[in-house]
């Protein structure tokens, strides 16, 4: 029987729990991974590729693209939990603690943090993301609670890396500066650790040993393909190994392929005897293996297509955009959501503790769905079908009007593409009927009988008249900032603040160079009468979002196409004119347009930008726009004790509603 070699092909990889005399942690492994449980785990993502390309998928999606803090009026706290999202320790923001957790957590079915009280032990300064991998549980106490864990950074090698006690953590006890938290989700039977959410271990260990199998095919040319028997003898045990050593050097691996094999014996009874080990349909076989292996992790994993996690699919599931935004939305809330909410059930205990109680939101990201891109789509699709082909549902009919817009400008005067737009936008403006022009090769319709009444027109429309009266921008003002307008309480004075600073910032000369229309520089130049930071707001429109056609509204459509820079006041006074007709709270004519803009379904938003004027000549060095204009919005936060609405920074169609007062 010594002659049979045994390859035991039981692998068991059910976790084992156990305390251990002499051990103050409980250990947690196989019973050939001895105490190496997430070991164990670690080594079959580095051997299983469809395992892998799962864990690396689902752990981005957990973690997402940000972890951002909702808008509160509680300010302290807020600007608060907006500094711990920046700087969760020394060298990370918490959204790159979150990704490495989210990575533990699908990986090991838990995760643990390093918990950083502060000196005086009223707050937590710092959190440090520790891999779960060193981690074990010391024994419970009296009441069954785990009240120290031990880390290594090795488990495999204690002597030269001996496992450090580290106290868990707990509000009610502070008397230790460094506290770990292990958590984790349910897992049946298990008290002491977290196990995976997937179940699906023994078929990732047969994707390594595939991937083995066929790696020792191309190393080992004869490794299981044929049988050799010599029949004149059973030599010692020194001289078969040394055979074996010898057949295994000339015709084995890779390189070995085409050589052929010269035996020398004294008679024909004594020739070796070489039989192939022949394997029935073994192609078929293979493949068929792997297409069952690939099914059972995506069936462990509970992944509803393939196409998420980066895995081809031949059976067409996930080509089509709908099928395939179907799945990711499975996915998300059957999978990934129990994920994100665990996390965050975490970080608000840890924020409770500094007083933060507001809430925390991922910012997920979605699948790619289509090759081309929405501009592409625009050009060849409706609304309704570029929405289909997003998996979107399609808009209602009243949703998708929009009022009417120019199609384009002739001699300055709008031309548009029906008769019927002509003709209302001739009423608007004091005369009647219409006439045509061609443009661009088509026929456009413009307001009044004839050109030269519309042309000659003085009548002007209440926004016209308004834009009459609001500034271009100047050639000598220099563009140092520009943003979208958030965060900025409706009576705060940003033109105000920033040249305050500046004057702070700047000593200015006792006798500055002789300024026309200006009072006596002899006592320097007063920021009042010759400010250095202008303050000034531009109607943008939000390009990512879809249009069913280029028409634009009449007020939006002036409203970029004059190119005018607007003051707040210059904002509030349009709110009180009837610049934008029927599109207030139940068809009234005048609204709040800092919220609103252009009313329900508008694509447009408001963009703060900061021009720097000339200015006299300074004793200082020249002054750094981004530290002044940092400061600046570090000073305001005392002037936004009630927050901006939000509606400021985002175009109605992204709004509740799409804009309106009701849904539509």
């Amino acid at each position: 029987m010594e002659n049979i070699l045994a390859i035991n092909l039981a692998s068991s990889t059910s976790p084992v729990i156990q305390e251990v005399r002499g051990r103050d942690y409980i250990e947690y492994g196989t019973d050939e991974w001895k105490n190496l449980y997430p070991q164990f785990l670690i080594d079959l993502y580095y051997n299983s590729s469809t395992h892998a390309a799962i864990i690396n998928a689902t752990s981005d999606m957990i973690s997402a693209t940000d972890i951002i803090a909702l808008e509160d009026d509680n300010l302290e706290a807020y600007v608060g939990l907006k500094k711990f999202l920046a700087n969760a320790n020394g060298s990370e923001s918490l959204h790159e603690v979150i990704k490495k957790v989210a990575f533990d957590f699908k990986l090991q079915g838990g995760y643990a943090l390093n918990i950083i009280w502060s000196q005086d032990r009223q707050t937590i300064s710092e959190i440090y993301h520790v891999p779960v991998e060193r981690v074990r549980a010391g024994r419970p106490n009296e009441l069954g609670k785990i009240d120290t864990y031990y880390v290594s950074a090795d488990w495999a090698n204690i002597r030269e890396n001996e496992p450090q006690p580290v106290a868990a953590f707990n509000v009610n006890d502070r008397s230790t500066p460094s506290q770990l938290l292990y958590t984790g989700s349910y897992s049946p039977n298990m008290d002491i650790y977290h196990t995976p959410d997937y179940n699906c271990m023994n078929w990732a260990l047969v994707d390594q040993r595939v991937a083995e199998f066929h790696l020792n095919n191309i190393q080992n040319g004869f490794s299981g393909s044929y049988f050799i028997n010599f029949a004149n003898g059973v030599p010692t045990r020194e001289e078969r190994t040394q055979i074996e050593r010898s057949i295994e050097e000339k015709f084995t691996g890779a390189r070995a392929s085409g050589k052929f094999v010269l035996t020398f014996s004294d008679s024909k009874e004594n020739t070796p005897e070489i039989t192939p080990i022949a394997v029935s349909n073994a192609d078929k076989q293979y493949i068929a293996l792997q297409e069952l292996l690939m099914q059972n992790i995506l069936t462990g994993h509970r992944c509803t297509s393939p196409m998420l996690v980066g895995i081809n699919s031949d059976n067409g599931f996930g080509s089509n955009a709908e099928e395939l935004n179907s799945a990711f939305e499975i996915y998300l809330n059957t999978v990934i959501k129990p994920f994100q909410s665990n996390i965050l059930k975490t970080l608000n205990k840890i924020l409770t503790v500094n007083g933060i109680n507001l809430p925390l939101e991922f910012v997920q990201s979605k699948p790619i769905t289509t090759m081309f891109s929405v501009e592409d789509m625009k050009e060849v699709m409706t609304v309704q079908e570029i929405r289909k082909e997003m998996g979107l549902p399609e808009l209602k009919e009243e949703e998708e009007q929009e009022n009417f817009s120019k199609v384009g400008m002739v001699d300055g005067k709008p031309v548009f593409s029906t008769i019927e737009e002509a003709e209302a936008h001739a009423k608007s403006i004091g005369c009647s009927g219409y006439h045509t022009h061609e443009y661009n090769g088509e026929t456009a319709y413009m307001a009044c009988k004839d050109h030269s009444e519309a042309t000659e027109l003085t009548k002007m429309t209440e926004l016209e008249q308004f834009l009459e009266t609001v500034e271009d921008i100047p050639e000598d003002w220099e563009l140092v900032d520009e943003e979208v307008v958030d965060g900025e309480h409706a009576d705060f004075d940003f033109e105000l603040e920033l040249n305050n600073i500046a004057d702070e910032k700047i000593e200015l000369a006792s006798t500055g160079r002789a300024l026309p229309n200006r009072k006596s520089e002899q006592d320097g130049i007063s920021k009042k009468t010759y400010d250095y930071y202008r303050v000034r707001y531009v109607y943008a429109e939000d390009n990512f979002l879809t249009r069913k056609s280029n028409k634009k509204r009449e007020f939006c459509t002036q409203m970029i196409g004059q190119k005018k820079l607007y003051r707040k006041e210059d904002i509030e006074r349009m709110s009180k004119l009837p610049v934008n007709k029927g599109w207030g709270k139940g068809g009234a004519d005048t609204y709040d347009i800092f919220l609103y803009k252009g009313g329900g379904n508008c694509h447009h938003f408001w963009l703060r930008q900061i021009y720097r004027t000339v200015i006299g000549e300074s004793k200082t060095t020249k002054i750094d726009d981004a530290e002044l204009i940092g400061y600046t919005k570090a000073r305001s936060e005392g002037f936004t004790a009630k927050r901006n609405d939000k509606r400021v920074a985002i175009a109605p169609k992204r709004m509740k509603n799409n804009g309106f007062i009701k849904k539509r």
